[in-house]
């Protein structure tokens, strides 16, 4: 990325708060829609584990659906953590090694444990009982459920919990050699890209995609990125990355992310289909079809990121009241989109009609139904000082 240099300062510096970024925000909120949408796609098609699943068989359907999802896979997650991290070390700063950790402990634990407790067995109820047609109440599923540390969606809440605690414990360790640093160059940028494509590919050979950590349900074949995405968040925020963005470079790795989704994509396929490769060959285990797709992944991942983070800067800095409301209620539709989304495709079901047709109905009411459902949540004395 060419950014003008920022010098490197002197070391201790006091880092102050971070004000508001309205683009920050508008990206969370468009970040949250893909959530919801990613996991509409895969209940009607695209590969992936999901609550409940109809999924279309029709592959005129199954390709822009599994296009959508490994695009979004490359780097929406990783984004999430790059955002987080962003304002995690001024936070730190203000706060205080103790209160930050008490404050991280109250905002994400909590919901962790409601999540895991509460909702998570009405989820699976839902589709038992609604789905599935087992003729049992509530309160007799629970005496036989036995899935009671499943944190679903929130393990991305659960990794960044551990993240900001390992952050409290090795931030004064680093303090005494930090220094800012010099924004990186477009150069760099493509060697990060592909250095994360190489780790992906390693850890995969022991944790191909769809290897999951329970119960904390982390996919550790896609940690590579998300911790180096954390790491770099703290660093653009202590050295103002930020600041310093190029319009025309933004538009430059738009380009780079539209040639990797639109040529290069096809082009693994197309080698996917001519080596008869099955979809575990691309997820791991050592295979080199694995090291092909992860740093086209990684690549793909790290141009969009970039794209957005620079033209949303120019273009993207301000905010309606709706989405005002919208982000702050973005939390809350992270944590409540899988009730509304299985909800609405339990509904769904009986329905005559292409499951990829009922996505076209489902994806949209499921994005507007939990942004609804958040908004309502977020004003609850109580609730509103967690999510």
């Amino acid at each position: 990325m060419q950014l003008n240099n920022i010098q490197p300062a002197e070391n201790n510096i006091k880092y102050s708060a971070i004000p508001k970024l309205l683009y920050i925000d508008n990206l969370k909120i468009a970040l949250t829609i893909l959530v919801v949408l990613h996991h509409a796609f895969i209940t009607y098609g695209a590969p992936g584990g999901w609550y409940f699943a109809d999924k279309t068989t029709h592959t005129a359907a199954l390709i822009p659906m599994t296009l959508f999802v490994a695009v979004n896979q490359s780097f929406f997650m990783g984004f999430f953590f790059f955002i987080s991290a962003y304002f995690t070390a001024s936070s730190l700063e203000k706060k205080g090694a103790a209160r930050f950790t008490a404050d991280r402990l109250k905002r994400l634990g909590i919901p962790l444990l409601f999540y895991s407790f509460i909702l998570s067995p009405v989820l699976s109820y839902i589709v038992y009982r609604f789905a599935d047609g087992h003729q049992i109440t509530y309160f007799q599923y629970l005496s036989g459920f036995d899935g009671w540390i499943d944190f679903g969606v929130l393990w991305f809440v659960a990794a960044l919990l551990l993240f900001s605690l390992v952050f409290v414990l090795i931030d004064p360790i680093t303090k005494p050699q930090r220094q800012l640093q010099k924004a990186p160059s477009a150069f760099a940028i493509i060697l990060f890209a592909g250095g994360l494509g190489v780790a992906s590919y390693i850890v995969r050979i022991v944790f191909p995609i769809g290897w999951v950590l329970k119960p904390v349900g982390f996919q550790l074949g896609h940690f590579p990125q998300y911790v180096a995405m954390f790491c770099m968040g703290i660093v653009a925020s202590r050295s103002n990355w930020l600041s310093s963005f190029n319009l025309k470079t933004g538009r430059v790795f738009a380009w780079l992310a539209a040639f990797m989704i639109l040529i290069m994509f096809p082009a693994l396929y197309f080698v996917k289909e001519i080596t008869h490769s099955s979809i575990a060959t691309l997820s791991g285990e050592g295979h080199w079809q694995s090291l092909m797709y992860a740093c086209w992944e990684q690549f793909t991942g790290v141009f969009i990121m970039d794209a957005l983070l620079i033209i949303a800067k120019h273009r993207w800095a301000r905010q309606s009241a709706t989405g005002k409301s919208m982000s702050r209620a973005a939390f809350g539709v992270y944590i409540f989109h899988p009730l509304v989304l299985i909800s609405l495709s339990v509904i769904a079901i009986g329905w005559p009609m292409d499951p990829g047709y009922k996505l076209l109905i489902v994806g949209p009411l499921a994005v507007a139904g939990s942004f609804l459902l958040s908004a309502v949540l977020v004003k609850i004395p109580g609730v509103n000082k967690i999510i």
